[in-house]
Order: structure tokens, then sequence, then C-alpha cells
């Protein structure tokens, strides 16, 4: 039994060698970012809990539009891994001119939503208890990094176009750099521009936006001056622009495919975004301790977010490639290694917790919110895993409606609700109510594991 189950979910030296050359770049990359990510979240709370907490509002908010773009993009990138498994550099072509278009509408829609109702989307945030400050400065503060963090999203866009691309067809290394340059910037522009050191003005909440729209403006300078001087080890950057026509059919194809994915991604971070707002009912310093742990709970999980990409990679090239057997039998021993490594993750951060909202200046009931946050967190770490990369397996076959179904029809179906009935209508402490949810995912557990087991998304979507 046991040699079967080692035969079945561990590698030997070779596979893991391979996985982690596709995974640890990413890995590198995440966690710079998240590490830079969580010294501004830290630079930040310096100033305030109700600036800390605007800022933190705001970025919920982005992040709707951030997993937007990923969902629109990501329906072109299955289609990319295969083509580049197939040879098709055409095909990548096409794949990007269909990014292109799908990310200029996205982006457009965002910011005008973004400027015609920042001000009500953020006070859906401020309506719990003022017992972590003034909603009427959170507000405020919020609004002005709203205004400017705007003008960083078309740079957002070509990076997600390009370094998407890149990796798609297995160039992992320079979105790696590019990404750690950015945040290394980020955060010299967050020192400089926050508290006004060396002569730079003090500028608070709205100096931390201006290093973002900086950094992102660098990361694409890099990752696009990257790609198209290096045409002989990357042809297919080479005529992107000759024209930026795709063809109709295979637009349908495209779309079609990805447009589950497109909607399942705007659901689930929308989703994401009213969990927030169902735990932020409980006042401002769940909002501040909330911000806290999730900053802290991203450096903890680049391990098993990175195993998703080595999925869509690994598993999507192979299967592009009618490697039908050896795709099924990576995604197992991907699968395993993610759970186990989160396992050890979980661990680690559980033990931790107390001492990372330490950092913060910030109100004691804040903290401590961060901190049992953080141990929740840390307890459901390998369920997060599997359902990650159990999602990457269903959509590296083009089983993007199926995606749709097990991602966010869940989450409005059953977490949004119970999320909402629990927040306004009992007493129940902020945490048991997180932790009611990830209970109820025990249920999406299941369906994963049914749905990877029959093989539903073993599937060669570029034969033809």
């Amino acid at each position: 039994m046991w040699k079967r189950f080692r035969e079945k979910f561990i590698g030997d030296r070779d596979f893991y060698r391979m996985v982690l050359m596709v995974a640890v770049p990413i890995m590198i990359q995440n966690g710079i970012t998240n590490f830079v990510s969580l010294l501004d979240n830290i630079m930040v709370g310096q100033v305030g809990t109700e600036q800390m907490s605007g800022v933190a509002i705001v970025n919920q908010l982005i992040f709707v539009y951030f997993l937007c773009m990923f969902g629109g993009l990501a329906g072109a990138g299955i289609f990319t891994a295969q083509y580049y498994g197939k040879g098709d550099n055409e095909g990548i072509r096409h794949t990007f001119r269909y990014k292109f278009w799908m990310a200029v509408c996205l982006t457009a829609l965002a910011v005008t939503i973004f400027c015609c109702f920042g001000r009500e989307l953020i006070g859906l945030y401020l309506q719990g208890d003022a017992d972590g400050g003034s909603p009427a400065l959170a507000m405020g503060y919020g609004l002005d990094y709203l205004k400017i963090t705007l003008m960083g999203l078309p740079a957002f866009m070509m990076v997600q176009i390009y370094a998407g691309t890149l990796r798609e067809c297995g160039e992992t290394m320079v979105p790696m750099k590019a990404g750690i340059v950015a945040v290394l910037v980020n955060l010299c522009f967050n020192y400089l521009l926050i508290f006004g050191h060396f002569g730079f003005p003090r500028m608070g909440v709205r100096g931390a936006a201006l290093a973002t729209v900086i950094s992102r403006i660098v990361e694409m300078l890099i990752v696009v001056i990257f790609s198209h001087t290096h045409t002989k080890t990357h042809p297919y950057m080479k005529g992107l622009y000759r024209t930026l026509r795709v063809p109709v059919l295979l637009v349908r194809r495209f779309f079609f495919t990805g447009f589950p994915l497109l909607i399942n991604e705007t659901l689930w971070s929308a989703g994401m975004a009213m969990l927030s707002q169902c735990y932020s009912m409980r006042g401002l310093n769940v909002v501040a301790g909330q911000n806290i742990a999730n900053t802290i709970n991203n450096m903890f999980n680049i391990m098993w977010v990175a195993m998703g990409d080595a999925v869509a990679i690994i598993v999507g090239r192979l299967l592009g490639a009618g490697k039908f057997s050896e795709a099924r039998d990576k995604d197992n021993k991907i699968i395993a290694f993610t759970i186990f490594s989160a396992l050890l993750m979980g661990i680690l951060m559980f033990f931790t917790a107390p001492l990372f909202p330490r950092l913060y200046n910030t109100t004691p009931e804040a903290k401590q919110v961060a901190a049992h946050f953080l141990m929740a967190f840390a307890v459901f770490m390998p369920q997060m895993g599997f359902l990650h990369t159990t999602y990457f397996t269903l959509r590296s076959g083009g089983k993007t409606i199926v995606t749709f179904i097990f991602d966010s029809a869940f989450v409005w179906v059953v977490s949004v609700p119970l999320a909402y009935c629990l927040s306004r209508f009992t007493d129940l402490y902020v945490i048991w109510i997180f932790v009611a949810l990830n209970v109820a995912e025990w249920s999406k557990c299941l369906l994963g594991f049914i749905l990877v087991k029959k093989g539903v998304w073993i599937n060669n979507i570029v034969s033809s």
C-alpha cells in the first residue's frame, strides 16, 4: 500500500527539480513582493489606524480589478501554454493580441467605476462600530489613496499581458526579476514619500500610492523592453504589433473558453470583498486587524500559490502535447507536494502569529484580532492549498464552466449568505465567522477531489 501511495503521490528527484524550476522563481517574486508589501503596510500602519484602514479598504476594492484582469487573460493563457507545447508561435501571438484588447476594456471599465462610485464603495466598509478610529478620516485617506493608485492601472495591465505570456511559455525568471526591481523601487519611494525623508515631501498615504504607481511603471518597462530585445529566444514576440487583429474564429474560442474564468474571477473577488465587508461590520479594529493578517498571511502562502502556477504551466504543456497519462501523474504529485508544504507553513505561522501584529502602531484590539485571524489562516492552510491546485488542475484542460461552478457559485450560494447572516444576526466573534466559512468549504474539497480523480480536466484544446 505504501509503495502504491509513493508511486502515485511522491515524485523522484528529477520531478521535484522540474517543479521547483518553474515554481521557485514565482515564489521568489511573490515572496519579495509580499515582503515589501508587509513593509509598506507597516509604514502606513505607523502613520495611524485610520490611514491603514483607508488604504486597506481601497486595496480590497482594487483586488477585485486585479482578479478580473487575471480571469480575463487566463482563458487565452490556457491556449498560450498549449500553443507553446505544440510549437505554434502564431497561435501565441493571437492570444497576446486578444489579451491586449481584453485588458484595455477591463481597465477602462475599472477606472470608470472607481471614479464614479469610489466614495460609495469605500463607505460600504465603514458601517460598523467606530471602535478603532474615525470612519470619516478613514474615508478621506481612502479617497486620496484611490485617486493616485488609478494612474498605475495601465502599467499594471501591460505587465500582466507580457509577464503572463512569458510565464506560459516557460520564461519565469524575467517576470521574477522585474517584480523584484519593482518592489524594491516601491519600498524606497514609500520610505521617501510617506515620511518625507531626504528632502522629499511628507505625503502619507498619498506617498504610498505614488510609490506604487512608480514601481508599476518600472516593472512594465523591464518586461516590455526584454520581450522585444530577445526575440531569438522568444520568437513569438516578433511581429506582435504588425496587426492587432485576431481572427474571429479564435476570438470566439478564446472568449467562450475564458468568459467563465472572467466571470468566475470577478464574482469570486467580489465575493471576497463582500466577505470582508461582512467582517467590517464588527468595527474598524476588525478592518485594521484583518488587513494586518492578510498581509502577513500572503507571506506564508507563496508556496501553494506558486504551485497553482506550476500546475497551469506544467500540466498545460503536457495536455497540449497530448501526454495525458504523464499530465495526470504530474498533477497528482504536485497536489500532494502542495498539501504537505502548506501543512508545514501552517504550523510555522500558527506559532508565530502573536509576534507580527506587534510591529504595527495600532490599537491593542486590532492587534489581537490580527493574531487570531493568523492562527485561523494557519489551521486551514492545507485546505486552501488543495483547493488552489485543484482549481488550476480543472482550468488547465479548459474546463472553465466547471471551475466557475466550483469556485464562484460556491462563494455566492454558500459563503456570502452565511457570512451575511452571521455578521448581521448574531454576536459571534469575527474569527468564528471565518472558521464557519472554511468548515463549509469541506464540501467543496470533496467535490474537487472527485472531479480531479475522474479526470474531467484531461483535454487537449489546441489539437485542431
